[in-house]
């Protein structure tokens, strides 16, 4: 490289390459598998080339680096994989990205970002009334719900030491009170990680069994706040990952606050279903907690690395996450995402929720969530309408179970969870659609998921179809092998 120009020019070809192979891997999403089609084995002959000497023209390392991963991608940006709660990029969403890439801003402090800086500003204050979180909350753009739990539990551990008369940023968690983290036998294990990373210790996780539909009840909340008066955090769930089950809110965030307690939701996907009226009713009383968590690949199908904090007491918000420096140039007017995020250098996360947010608008994203809850009430009737197949968990938002029985006399229940496992691999492997399994009441299930703005009424029907196909293939092996 010897001058600006040739710099252009190389930039320029490689971006070109970059925009082709996105046009194509975008286009082919109906047609390819949406499950991985290469082993480990043939990706590592692909990729692990040797490392030269010299270097490549950009434009040919994008190349072939298109070329050694083919059949290495599963298709979870199409509108056919359901297997965990994983959106699609919507196309505004997908360009603001590149240009967050294209900026190469550090979103830590406004003045190495000062566009970006107003950008997320106005895209928390946006997701905050399209959620009804209280105004006066503070918000952090982290890079999944993982990293959105550890802020807002951090923000936490903050605030009831304090109360307890201990000062945690100085003093450390030595000889520290001890601080409860209460919630459901149903959690996500995210909470867990986070505890682990706060130093709480998961000793002090206390997992307050569920009723049937996976919620925690109120006696169950109060026999454990009763039980030691220790400072302590309740972690209630929005939608649980396996049935969508949501917490009672109304009647358990009252019992909580009554006994000091600090109340953080996970709402990792479930949150978002406030944007939609007709589901809204699920979480009533949301808005009375501490601290929410969500993402933003699920719902608001933004890319990876984007997941929301919200925090109600903003001081203690900012007192567990701010830093300063010499060489940091604060500035009053904007805020500074340093004081908000455990990261010292971040991309512009917010950018594509700003962007998504724009393209969808308030109708259009209650549109997105009514019509991917309706299919996926779709595919579990759909498919436990089939013979062999059961529906354990009809959606009430966007999450179903389904199973599949061994049709052998006298199977047990062991028979029939790996019949489960074997259709759940059977489907898979037709590259026509793709789904998880999940433990549910001492059963094997397959968890069907749908959040993604792509998945269409057509979808819908060739999974089903798909998953037919699957089910009278083993259902005609199992019937010669019977008559042998």
């Amino acid at each position: 490289m010897t001058s600006k120009e040739t710099a252009t020019e190389r930039t320029h070809a490689a971006l070109d390459r970059a925009l082709h192979h996105a046009r194509e891997y975008l286009a082919g999403l109906d047609d390819r598998s949406v499950a991985g089609t290469a082993g480990p084995g043939d990706l590592r002959a692909r990729i692990g080339v040797e490392l030269r000497s010299e270097g490549l023209a950009p434009e040919r390392v994008i190349d072939e680096l298109v070329a050694a991963t083919a059949g290495g991608h599963v298709g979870s940006a199409g509108g056919r994989f359901f297997a965990w709660v994983i959106g699609g990029t919507l196309p505004s969403a997908l360009a603001a990205d590149w240009l967050t890439s294209t900026w190469d801003q550090n979103a830590a402090v406004s003045g190495s970002g000062p566009a970006v800086a107003v950008v997320e500003e106005i895209a928390g204050a946006w997701l905050k009334d399209i959620l009804g979180l209280p105004s006066e909350a503070s918000f952090a753009f982290t890079t999944g719900c993982q990293l959105a739990h550890f802020t807002a539990l951090a923000a936490a551990r903050q605030a009831v030491l304090a109360a307890a008369g201990w000062d945690v940023n100085a003093r450390g968690l030595c000889g520290a009170p001890q601080v409860r983290v209460i919630t459901s036998d149903c959690r996500h294990s995210s909470v867990d990680r986070a505890v682990r990373f706060l130093g709480l210790g998961t000793d002090n996780l206390v997992g307050v069994e569920t009723d049937q539909d996976g919620r925690v009840t109120a006696a169950a909340l109060e026999t454990e706040l009763s039980r030691d008066p220790a400072p302590s955090i309740v972690v209630l769930d929005a939608a649980d990952l396996n049935v969508a089950a949501f917490d009672s809110f109304k009647m358990l965030i009252p019992i909580a606050k009554a006994a000091g307690a600090w109340v953080h939701i996970d709402g990792a996907f479930g949150l978002i279903a406030r944007a939609s009226r007709s589901k809204r009713h699920l979480l009533d009383g949301v808005e009375l907690a501490d601290s929410w968590a969500t993402d933003g690949h699920k719902w608001l199908n933004v890319p990876f690395d984007c997941g929301m904090a919200f925090v109600r007491d903003a001081a203690a918000h900012r007192a567990a996450m701010t830093v300063s420096a010499s060489y940091i140039a604060a500035d009053s007017e904007v805020r500074d995402e340093i004081d908000w995020n455990p990261e010292w250098s971040r991309r512009g996360r917010g950018v594509p929720i700003y962007a998504a947010l724009r393209e969808l608008g308030r109708a259009g994203l209650e549109a997105m969530i009514d019509r991917t809850c309706a299919h996926a009430r779709a595919i579990v009737s759909g498919i436990g309408a089939l013979p062999g197949a059961e529906v354990l968990w009809q959606p009430q938002l966007n999450q179903g179970l389904v199973r599949f029985l061994d049709p052998s006399e006298g199977a047990t229940e062991a028979d029939h969870d790996a019949r489960t496992d074997a259709v759940i691999s059977a489907i898979n492997a037709t590259g026509e659609a793709f789904f998880s399994g999940t433990n549910w009441r001492g059963m094997r299930a397959m968890r069907v998921s749908v959040v993604n703005w792509r998945t269409s009424a057509a979808d819908v029907e060739r999974t089903i179809a798909a998953v037919a196909d699957v089910l009278r293939a083993r259902l005609s092996v199992a019937g010669s092998v019977s008559t042998r």
